[in-house]
Order: structure tokens, then C-alpha cells, then sequence
């Protein structure tokens, strides 16, 4: 006999009939040509101490064999859980219009779900899954968000992507650039930075406008993802860029301005005398190797969200508005910091006695 998919008032009053009976689980779903855990799961949820029945019916053997089931009763509750519309988490007017806040401030689905458990601890009807959120915005079905695609996720796709990824390119060999020696090479980097276990340690790398035309410094702490932004309003030479690192440096108490770490581009060229000046060590990266700067990667993908890749002309954009964007990033939880946002993170260490 086929296997029946959805249990009829037919089929439960076969179920409520062998029940009395004494027959198994097994016996049961045999009889039906169902499933055993079609059986099981409907008498779990439609047994006799579900609607209050005190007198068990049938055989007492332990477990569910100590309660009775009732065809009729089985019936109607299962109609109720197959009734259509049910009603939506973020149907919560509230809860979308927090949800939607955190999304306008390119808040990824999953910050959102751990900040509303911190912000509304023992709120029910405050909390939902990232994964509703995405389908909130996706789907047309359930789609009360899907107006924010464009500019709340951080990608503006409109359909989700396959979380499968291609392997990486393998890594590049190190090429003969005379500001590049043993001494600056990222695995002469101290291993208190490669294991984020000590603070101030640095990656940086520059952001590109328009037609390459124009750029922004970003550097973000490997310990506490703490970002900060530099404008560049003439050119992007050696000692330009390193005149804006040194002032975005300078905002730090000198415990926390350890090492740098940079790839090998030009712009870095000058990079003895900027150690001179600071007592920061750098240290460049292999080529075609952005992995060993992955915490700056990463931030320089948040960044496209406020400043969208070829569209962008930095030379325009004041200082000012890159600390305002930097602010934004820094108030954003992040997983890897126990949902914590950078801007906590740092304050932490601020505040923490210095040997």
C-alpha cells in the first residue's frame, strides 16, 4: 500500500480503534502503510493528556502507551494547525520596525537576531531568526522587508546565493620590490599579532574610487575590528598615505599602536621612515595574498555599502563623513566579539590598566 502523506479522520480512527487495542507503534503503521514516525508523532501530539483527558485509555505500558487517543479530537486540532494565514513573527509591528532599522543601517540579518536578545532580554514577541529576516526579504510570499534589498543587504542581490564557494587562488610568490625585504615580511610579524592575542596590531590597505582616480586609507584593529578611515583629498604617493596613517595613529594611546600590516603597494614604499617617526613596525604581505590581511578585506566589503565600488569619487568626500561611516561600522555587533560592537571592544581596552 502507498505510504499516505497526510493523516484523514479515516486514518486516525483506524489509529483510535488498534490504539485500544494494544497494537504497536509498528503494528499501527503496518495496518496504514504509513511510516512508524507518522504513527509516533501523532499519537505524541494527540494523546489523552492533550485535552485533558484524566482516565488513560487502552493498555498501560509506559511512555505514550499510558494515554488514550481520540479519533475526532486528533481531527479538529489538526485542521486548526494546517488553518491558513498563520500569523508572522514580524507581522509585530515593533519588531519590523526594529528589524528595518537595523537593516537601513546595513545591519546583516544575524547582527540584528543577537542584538535583540541583548536589547529585549525576556521579550518574545522582540525576537526572530536571521533566517526569517531573509526570508522576509526575499520571498514574495512572506515578503513584508523585500523592499529593503536594494539598500539594507549588504550585497542588494535579489535572490540568494548558493553559501558554496570556489577554492582560493594559491598563494603568490614574493617579488623582487626594493621596499620589500626579510625584515618587513609579514612572517617576520610577531606571533602575538597572528594570534590577535595581544591589542594594536594593524591592517590597512587603501580603498579605490572612480576609474582609480581617487582613494581612502582604511585601518582596522585585528583584535577588535576597530575601523578607522582616512581621507586622501590629493594623490595617493608613498608619503601622503603615510602622512594620513601617522594621524589616524596618533588618535591611539601608544600601547595600542603595535605593528601594521599592509600589502605591497607603493604606497608603502616609505615605510622605514614611518617606523622611524612612530616606533610602528610594518610588515607587507605576500602578493595576490589578501587572506593574510582578511580582517581589512573583509572591512573594505562593509565599506562598498556606503561608498559603492566605481561610483565612488574619494578626493570629494571630507574627512568628516569617513569618521561619521567609520562610527557606523564601529557600532555594528560582530559574532567573532561575542556580539559585542568594536566601539565596545576598544573601550574595553581604553579603559583597561596598562602594565
Amino acid at each position: 500500500m502507498a505510504r499516505a502523506h497526510v493523516l484523514t479522520l479515516g486514518h486516525r480512527q483506524v489509529i483510535e480503534n488498534l490504539w485500544r487495542q494494544g497494537s504497536t507503534f509498528e503494528q499501527i503503521a503496518a495496518a496504514l502503510g504509513v511510516g512508524f514516525s507518522s504513527v509516533w508523532r501523532e499519537i505524541a501530539r494527540s494523546h489523552s493528556s492533550r485535552h485533558g483527558t484524566k482516565n488513560p485509555l487502552g493498555p498501560v505500558r509506559g511512555g505514550l502507551y499510558r494515554w488514550g487517543y481520540t479519533a475526532q479530537w486528533a481531527q479538529r486540532h489538526a485542521e486548526k494547525r494546517r488553518a491558513r494565514p498563520k500569523p508572522r513573527r514580524l507581522d509585530h509591528k515593533p519588531l519590523r520596525e526594529q528589524v528595518a532599522t537595523w537593516l537601513r543601517q546595513r545591519w546583516s540579518p544575524q547582527q540584528i537576531t543577537h542584538s535583540l536578545r541583548r536589547t529585549f532580554t525576556g521579550m518574545p514577541q522582540m525576537q526572530v531568526s536571521h533566517e526569517t529576516i531573509y526570508k522576509s526579504i526575499y520571498l514574495q510570499a512572506r515578503g513584508s522587508l523585500r523592499e529593503l534589498v536594494n539598500d539594507a543587504l549588504r550585497t542588494g542581490r535579489k535572490q540568494r546565493r548558493s553559501q558554496s564557494r570556489a577554492a582560493q587562488a594559491a598563494r603568490g610568490a614574493i617579488c623582487g620590490k626594493p621596499w620589500v625585504t626579510e625584515q618587513v615580511h609579514i612572517s617576520a610579524r610577531p606571533a602575538e599579532a597572528n594570534d590577535r592575542a595581544v591589542p594594536g596590531h594593524w591592517e590597512g590597505d587603501l580603498v579605490l574610487g572612480r576609474n582609480n582616480a581617487s582613494a581612502m586609507v582604511t585601518l582596522v584593529e585585528r583584535t577588535t575590528r576597530f575601523v578607522m578611515l582616512g581621507a586622501l583629498p590629493v594623490d595617493r604617493s608613498s608619503p601622503e598615505v603615510l602622512t594620513v596613517v601617522r594621524g589616524l595613529m596618533a588618535r591611539l594611546p601608544q600601547h595600542l599602536v603595535r605593528s601594521l600590516t599592509w600589502d605591497q603597494g607603493s604606497e608603502l614604499a616609505g615605510h622605514a621612515s614611518f617606523t622611524l617617526a612612530t616606533g610602528c613596525p610594518v610588515f607587507l604581505c605576500d602578493p595576490h595574498s589578501p587572506w593574510q590581511r582578511g580582517t581589512n578585506e573583509n572591512t573594505n566589503r562593509l565599506l562598498r555599502q556606503y561608498y559603492p565600488r566605481g561610483k565612488t569619487n574619494f578626493s570629494v568626500v571630507s574627512q568628516a563623513e569617513m569618521d561619521t561611516v567609520a562610527v557606523s561600522l564601529n557600532g555594528r555587533p560582530r559574532e567573532t566579539l561575542g556580539w559585542d560592537t568594536p566601539a565596545e571592544a576598544l573601550n574595553q581596552l581604553l579603559l583597561a590598566p596598562t602594565a
